[in-house]
């Protein structure tokens, strides 16, 4: 039919039109965020103007990439480090989130410095996801293997209380990454992992002490996954 393909084509075109406004839409809230993030981190937490915006552009990526909720992510960071990056805690607990080597190793073959923001933070995020998915969805109980104990798991949520007007949950219909949008957490035994395996089960955690001294008495960031097998 000689009208169908130029019709075709304008649908193409529109359709192509959307999608590229709705991801120009996202980036623009994106990056709205991160700057009221890295503003945030600056005022509150004293931390200069270029490592403020590298650790919120960090936080911003980790979020969106595992599904979770940037201010959860910038909660776990306040309490296991304060933000200083180059911590270290008990059982070589390292960075930004704490992440114990010997309890990681699978995590970090391709780690060179566990101290750089944005290698701390997407190992952080990936341990932080596992236990999710060991959970079947269930953050609180996830917050508990990461931390330890329900105290770590409570004291969390709250911070992230602190956090929530600066750094909002994205919309999980707009959000570019979608794989862990479609992947629901109920059934993520059945769904890839962040390293496209569908071995859902992480190790049973075992204890460390958090290298934050403003942590709970009883707060430990607890160990590994097993390491992803190529």
């Amino acid at each position: 039919m000689p009208g169908l393909f130029p019709q075709t084509f304008d649908m193409s075109r529109l359709l192509c039109l959307i999608l590229l406004s709705l991801g120009l839409a996202q980036s623009a809230v994106a990056e709205e965020n991160g700057d009221r993030v890295s503003a945030y981190l600056t005022q509150k937490f004293g931390l200069a103007k270029e490592k403020a915006e590298k650790i919120s552009d960090a936080v911003q990526s980790a979020a969106s990439k595992y599904s979770l909720p940037p201010a959860l992510l910038l909660a776990i960071i306040s309490i296991e480090s304060r933000f200083k990056e180059k911590a270290k805690g008990a059982n070589g607990a390292t960075g930004l989130m704490q992440v114990v080597p010997s309890a990681h190793r699978g995590l970090l073959r391709n780690v060179k410095d566990l101290t750089e923001p944005t290698a701390n933070i997407e190992v952080g995020s990936a341990i932080l996801y596992g236990y999710m998915r060991s959970a079947n969805g269930d953050m609180n109980a996830a917050l508990k293997s990461y931390g330890g104990s329900q105290a770590y798991a409570q004291k969390v949520s709250l911070r992230a209380g602190d956090f929530a007007n600066v750094a909002p949950h994205p919309d999980p219909a707009t959000k570019p990454n979608a794989q862990t949008d479609i992947c629901d957490a109920r059934v993520a035994a059945h769904c890839p992992d962040a390293f496209g395996h569908r071995t859902s089960a992480f190790a049973a955690p075992a204890a460390r002490e958090t290298g934050s001294s403003e942590a709970s008495p009883g707060a430990l960031t607890s160990a590994a996954p097993p390491a992803p097998s190529n």
